[in-house]
């Protein structure tokens, strides 16, 4: 399966500027959003509305009232999320609001389902303190497997994540801190087996104390990675510093920085093996890039334009770079990663997804690429050249095998090839219906599917 990126500009490689405002500004006013909701089964006659509705509906229910966990047999629950905002932080939008949010949660329920078949509801929430936001997910939990949190502002979503990670004994899954962090650990994976250096030896700088800087390296701590800074607006996080600093950077501090080092940016990059931007365009200079170490990896991945160009990064003597950008190699998608690990989770019927279960989503998409198409241009897979329905299914076997592992799976067993077919046979069947619904239109082919039997 792959993604036809469209017309292209020589700027990104996509359509962009004013016509594209313009024709994403009509598709989305043609189509009302970019989903909808469909039944499984046809209602041709009075015994199938008493089957799926009352009187035969009662049974499932009463069945599910001795035992929530057949919640997980008897209904979608096992293959539904929601995903959770506040739209305080969307994008690089900023805060724009929960009904402005609705547009890019539905594009992610959208890859949610081509990409994992995972059937996924946007719910952007009026809502603005930690613990209301928390309440809201409590409330809903019993309808979803899981929950994404998206686009909340940090460091409440941080706080968001840690009541409810601790207290819902469903999966939660924060994307821009974790998804980034799992396709940059992939990325970061194979880049050091191209300039031939270890995880544990080599000074890794992050630049960007939010949310995707911290769980990146949070992440990467975790991985083995001995020696990161991570720095701020205000400069080099160390333990002891007062300035700018919350919760966060103090338990960060404690294990980043051994040296305890002080200053700038600048600073902390000279001689660096490794520079990751989780912050704003424009942040990394030539000259900061020349001032690293030998055989230099970048990765820019500020939304949507990263802390320096791919080309300048290049010319600046980096060996590796990666941006978030499309158009160039090495692009650091979330995409890669959030639907196949939830498709993983739910299949393994995880009570939540822990930090092994991101280290394993994580190096099966670095081993998706092999040896021999392995290099400084092809770091982590993309969605023009490499069979994203083989990835999903790889990165999900392992997710669900890491939660079964770890003890925090509700299933018995966990059968990674089993998995593997459905999945394949998931993204497939999904795929058919897609470019059925395409051809007759949405209306015409929902009355199709109502009129089939089951």
């Amino acid at each position: 399966m792959k993604i036809k990126i469209g017309k292209k500009s020589k700027s990104n490689g996509v359509q962009n500027g004013e016509a594209l405002k313009q024709r994403s500004l009509q598709a989305h006013e043609k189509h009302r959003g970019k989903i909808e909701v469909i039944g499984k089964v046809s209602l041709k006659d009075l015994h199938d509305l008493a089957v799926y509705y009352t009187p035969g509906v009662a049974y499932p229910s009463l069945a599910i009232k001795d035992n929530k966990d057949l919640s997980y047999i008897y209904t979608s629950r096992g293959n539904r999320i929601a995903i959770l905002t506040d739209g305080s932080r969307v994008l690089g939008l900023g805060n724009i609001g929960p009904e402005a949010s609705l547009p890019v949660m539905e594009g992610k329920a959208l890859l949610f389902k081509k990409f994992g078949n995972v059937d996924a509801i946007p719910l952007a929430v009026d809502a603005e303190t930690t613990a209301e936001i928390v309440a809201i997910a409590k409330a809903i939990a019993p309808t979803v497997g899981g929950i994404n949190l998206e686009d909340i502002a940090s460091p409440k979503c941080f706080e968001i994540f840690d009541i409810l990670q601790k207290e819902l004994s469903i999966p939660v899954f924060h994307d821009d801190r974790q998804g980034t962090a799992v396709v940059a650990l992939a990325a970061l994976e194979n880049s050091l087996k191209i300039v031939g250096k270890d995880i544990k030896s080599v000074r890794i700088v992050i630049n960007g104390a939010g949310a995707a800087g911290i769980g990146i390296s949070q992440l990467l701590l975790a991985a083995g990675a001995e020696n990161i800074i991570l720095c701020d607006t205000r400069g080099i996080i160390y333990k002891g510093r007062n300035d700018n600093m919350n919760q966060l950077k103090e338990t960060i501090s404690e294990h980043t920085n051994k040296n305890g080092l002080k200053g700038q940016l600048q600073d902390a990059v000279k001689g660096a093996d490794v520079l990751i931007g989780a912050s704003n365009k424009g942040a990394f200079s030539e000259r900061l890039i020349k001032s690293m170490g030998s055989r230099s990896i970048v990765f820019a991945l500020a939304n949507p334009d990263p802390e320096i160009g791919y080309e300048d990064a290049k010319s600046a003597g980096a060996e590796i770079v990666a941006t978030g950008a499309s158009g160039v190699p090495n692009q650091i998608n979330n995409m890669l990663a959030f639907p196949a690990i939830f498709r993983g989770a739910l299949d393994a019927e995880a009570r939540k997804i822990n930090t092994a279960m991101l280290i394993a989503a994580a190096g099966a998409l670095a081993s998706s690429i092999s040896k021999s198409k392995l290099n400084a241009e092809h770091i982590i897979p993309n969605f023009n050249d490499d069979d994203i329905d083989e990835i999903t299914a790889e990165i999900a076997a392992s997710v669900a095998k890491a939660a079964l592992d770890t003890g925090v799976a509700r299933a018995a067993n966990v059968d990674t090839a089993e998995i593997k077919k459905s999945v394949r046979q998931g993204l497939k069947r999904y795929l058919n219906l897609e470019k059925a619904a395409s051809k007759v239109g949405a209306e015409k082919f929902l009355n199709m599917l109502m009129k089939k039997k089951p």
